[in-house]
């Protein structure tokens, strides 16, 4: 009797399409739970056994979408089943594929996002190369995760991928003429990246006179933080085709800081290095004690001995508050020790018309 009663409902289930969906989504449900537990409990058996935690984290990233793919494909069933138009039918299946799409693109891309970091403090940290070209694979790894989403959403909906390609290479030569600013400037900054002129947090100067902290390295464009705190966007094309110094290139952030200074003649030039080499040594704790401050007696001048005082400072933005220091304890040792600074002098003569 009870086995004819469970017998009857079931056909009843299967016998209505309705009751046979709700069977299916449940039961989509059921096995999507239960399959992401046994997918995820044994890959993390398998990975604990390794020493790095980058596939831990991945088994974390890609655990919901494999549920959710499993229940989406049940909620596909589902719908077939039931007595709907094929337009609703379509684009039901068009919406869950897209979502799964999305569910997925992002799901890579921070996977992607994580090995980038990964890679770059454990294995290019030491290389200098490797650090450089750090954001041009970051940007290129990206755009292929974007164009890939947006190709595999046009399949969803059933939109014939090749024929599109084809139509827009019939306008590929008109939008490269209309966005030849923006091309120049993409191109520009694959470049940059590739030869890598500058990275991120070097103290550059442009000949357009921009000066300043590199923010960030983009696709299009550069972003500097001038000592002000304005920061400054300068597309790739025009900075690309400039003059750039970098004043954090080479090995040390270190930059030398050069000050001339114009004694008059007969005065002592010992006393002259001595109050030179006090004010350096003895000043603010911008100054670096390796390599030493140094004096040079450089040349003759028309009217004053020209010596140069030479010290380290450990960033390039202290240039200006140092040499600004440095001045003001010049002058006033000069003053104090009766050291005259020679000035131009001109002595005009009026001469008399005769009337």
């Amino acid at each position: 009797m009870i086995y004819q009663e469970i017998s009857s409902f079931f056909n009843l289930i299967l016998d209505t399409p309705i009751y046979k969906s709700i069977l299916f989504i449940v039961s989509s449900i059921i096995i999507a739970k239960l399959s992401d537990k046994i997918f995820t409990s044994i890959l993390k058996k398998m990975v604990g056994k390794t020493e790095t935690s980058i596939d831990d984290h991945i088994i974390e990233i890609i655990h919901k979408p494999i549920y959710y793919s499993i229940l989406f494909v049940g909620l596909s069933l589902s719908i077939s089943l039931i007595d709907l138009s094929n337009t609703i039918q379509f684009i039901f299946n068009g919406v869950l594929k897209t979502i799964i799409v999305f569910i997925w693109g992002t799901a890579i891309f921070k996977i992607f996002i994580y090995i980038i970091k990964w890679y770059s403090d454990k294995v290019g940290v030491n290389s200098k190369s490797q650090k450089r070209l750090m954001p041009l694979f970051d940007n290129l790894g990206k755009m292929i995760i974007f164009i890939a989403i947006v190709y595999f959403i046009f399949l969803s909906w059933g939109v014939n991928v090749t024929a599109f390609v084809a139509s827009a290479g019939m306008v590929s030569f008109v939008v490269a003429f209309a966005a030849k600013d923006t091309l120049g400037n993409l191109f520009a900054g694959i470049f940059i990246m590739a030869d890598s002129p500058y990275k991120e947090g070097d103290y550059i100067n442009l000949d357009t006179g921009e000066r300043g902290y590199v923010k960030s390295i983009g696709i299009r464009s550069t972003r500097i933080m001038t000592r002000d705190d304005i920061e400054i966007t300068i597309p790739n094309a025009v900075i690309a085709n400039s003059k750039i110094i970098n004043e954090s290139g080479g090995p040390y952030e270190k930059e030398r800081v050069r000050i001339n200074v114009s004694v008059a003649y007969g005065t002592d030039i010992k006393k002259v290095r001595k109050i030179l080499m006090d004010i350096a040594t003895s000043s603010q704790k911008d100054i670096c004690d390796d390599p030493t401050p140094r004096v040079r007696f450089r040349e003759f001048g028309e009217s004053a001995l020209l010596f140069q005082l030479l010290l380290w400072i450990e960033k390039p933005e202290m240039r200006g508050r140092v040499i600004d220091d440095i001045n003001g304890q010049i002058y006033s040792k000069f003053i104090e020790h009766n050291i005259d600074i020679p000035f131009p002098q001109r002595t005009v003569h009026i001469k008399k018309t005769i009337e």
